[in-house]
């Protein structure tokens, strides 16, 4: 059973993402199957556009299959967990380097791996019912999915406050902040779907849709909080912050990650700013294979994702108490 369908017409293949019940969260299968189904249309003249659908209504994709990760983590099969993501970035990285144009429709929740399908392609399309986010600290991991590259490159503070806090953006603002390039309301995305399916060309298909609605991303408080990489710096700007209610959400967001994932994530995000994607997602392989075996990570994802209590129990369970040496192992510096 494959959880794509896929079809070809007018010159374009399409990819419909259809595992419903997990909002099209990746598992091993569906990573191998898209990985083949690209690598064949790449060398295949008769397609020329690739587009990537879901077949559900919820989400685009909601990650990767974090809790089949766990289960392997917790089994010490710490080879299936390197397969898994492995396997995720070299298809990561496949979508960034397409020949072809690739078209990417988000409709809904599209979060960690959901990002590395839709984010590294030529075209990423948005709607108002879009969620995106990387909320990978609050389960004890990290940015992945190539997002050490690209997050970095979004403006001043941005990249920073999206993989510390998993804080949400929602629709336009995904196009403000660099993540899609267009935005079309969700009631006439069916629509721009068919044009592109029909072989109509992408800027015919997306030309009524260059004006869009006023986003409303803080890119001022966001530039003034997190343009620092000093995880205690920017808490404590954020605590000091009398009377700045968005501040207040912040370090709710930031009180509820792992603080060890915190400082990873602050130094992975500031080597990827200096550092070439391939050499990202390398940092990234070295990165997941080590904090996948921390107690924070089989806390986080069962508070989370397996339990749902939403209370875990991190260790260290504060900031300053985090060893840098535990950083330095995990993020792979000597």
């Amino acid at each position: 059973m494959s959880f794509i369908r896929t079809s070809i017409a007018n010159g374009v293949g399409e990819i419909v993402l259809d595992r419903p019940k997990a909002l099209n969260a990746l598992d091993q299968t569906m990573i191998d199957d898209l990985h083949d189904v690209l690598a064949a249309w790449g060398d295949d003249d008769a397609i020329e556009t690739v587009l990537v659908t879901s077949a559900s209504d919820r989400a685009f994709c909601a990650g990767g299959d974090i809790r089949a990760i766990r289960e392997h983590a917790l089994a010490g099969d710490h080879d299936a967990v390197t397969h898994y993501f492995s396997s995720e970035y070299r298809l990561d990285q496949m979508v960034a380097n397409y020949p072809k144009p690739y078209v990417a429709l988000v409709d809904g929740a599209a979060m960690g791996g959901g990002l590395g399908i839709s984010v590294h392609g030529e075209i990423r399309v948005v709607t108002e019912k879009t969620l995106i986010a990387m909320p990978e600290t609050a389960i004890g991991f990290l940015p992945d999915i190539g997002s050490t590259y690209f997050l970095p490159r979004l403006p001043d503070g941005v990249g920073m406050w999206m993989g510390l806090t998993g804080a949400r953006i929602r629709g336009v603002n995904a196009v403000e902040i660099g993540l899609a390039t267009h935005f079309v309301p969700s009631a006439e995305l069916s629509r721009v779907a068919e044009l592109i399916r029909g072989g109509a060309p992408l800027g015919e298909a997306l030309g009524d849709y260059r004006d869009r609605p006023p986003a409303d991303v803080p890119l001022r408080q966001i530039g003034e909080y997190f343009a620092d990489d000093n995880v205690v710096a920017i808490e404590g700007g954020l605590r000091g912050a009398v009377g700045d209610e968005w501040a207040a959400e912040m370090v709710d967001l930031i009180d509820h990650a792992s603080p060890t994932s915190l400082w990873v994530t602050a130094a992975m995000l500031t080597a990827g700013a200096r550092s070439t994607l391939d050499e990202c997602f390398d940092r990234e392989l070295h990165a997941a294979g080590q904090i996948t075996r921390t107690p924070d990570f089989a806390e986080g994802v069962r508070a989370v994702l397996v339990d749902k209590d939403r209370t875990p129990r991190f260790e260290p369970a504060s900031i300053a108490e985090v060893d840098p040496a535990v950083v330095a192992r995990i993020v792979g510096d000597r």
